[in-house]
């Protein structure tokens, strides 16, 4: 079992002390379980939908497929299409076509059904598993620079004193992260945020923005509501950390800023 110390950071950017690494960041890293926790996550929220069992086929159509019949009724033999056509219309030889999927206004040959399983499910225990593989995947520098501008002989974990848990105001967090040198990486993922593609902008899904600092709290604290508006910055407590915020997309190695409360709580993990 590996053990080492490191510094405790004030949100004046100095070091005000020293405290133990806990064993969790020294767990076996392993991508692949993270991987399907974070798509078992993300197809948890996927909501289930479907179409109504009468959609496009609800017309007074109908296919006359006799010779026998007169030939204002008879669909067959009148140099047109062999399909079910709309009733009412006058005559049969003006009647629209309908309750075909080739038609207008008609059903879909495959519509989504709501008895469809959509959550991916995973066992607690691999999920158990994931959580501390991603958060061991917070001490790999080389994966962090991937993906977030950061110095290299930044001290990992990273760990602030508890009195940032207390900032109220966003300007205050920003000073603080400037003051402890990561605020770059807040700047980078500003010019970051782009507009999406296809349908899901009229559907609240407007943007994308780029994933910056996750801020992980002992407890839920005043500093929430003076972080939530700052780019690509993500908080949470340690009770409601997962493996989708330590690896979003699923790829392992963000930039973490622990609280020394949030420290001394995985010790008893």
């Amino acid at each position: 079992m590996q053990s080492k110390n490191v510094s405790v950071y004030g949100i004046d950017g100095s070091k005000k002390t020293s405290i133990a690494v806990p064993s969790v960041f020294f767990t076996p890293i392993n991508e692949k379980l993270i991987k399907r926790a974070v798509l078992s996550t993300e197809s948890a929220e996927r909501q289930p939908k479907g179409r109504k069992k009468l959609a496009g086929r609800n017309y007074s159509a109908r296919y006359y497929g006799r010779r026998s019949l007169p030939n204002d009724r008879k669909s067959i033999n009148t140099d047109r299409a062999r399909l079910p056509r709309k009733k009412n219309r006058r005559a049969i030889l003006s009647g629209d076509v309908a309750n075909v999927p080739q038609a207008v206004g008609g059903p879909r040959v495959i519509v989504p059904k709501v008895q469809k399983i959509l959550h991916e499910r995973i066992n607690k225990k691999e999920r158990r598993a994931a959580l501390l593989s991603a958060v061991a995947s917070t001490l790999n520098l080389e994966w962090i620079q991937r993906r977030h501008v950061v110095d290299g002989n930044i001290e990992l974990p990273f760990i602030v004193e508890s009195g940032f848990e207390d900032l109220n105001k966003t300007q205050k967090v920003i000073n603080a992260l400037k003051a402890l040198k990561l605020y770059a990486d807040i700047e980078s993922a500003k010019g970051k945020r782009r507009t999406k593609a296809g349908r899901g902008k009229t559907r609240g899904r407007k943007f994308k923005q780029k994933k910056s600092i996750l801020i992980v709290t002992g407890k839920q604290a005043r500093v929430y509501k003076a972080s939530r508006n700052i780019p690509g910055v993500d908080i949470c407590p340690i009770q409601k950390l997962n493996t989708r915020l330590l690896a979003p997309g699923t790829q392992p190695g963000r930039l973490v800023v622990w609280s020394e409360t949030a420290i001394k709580v995985m010790e008893t993990w």
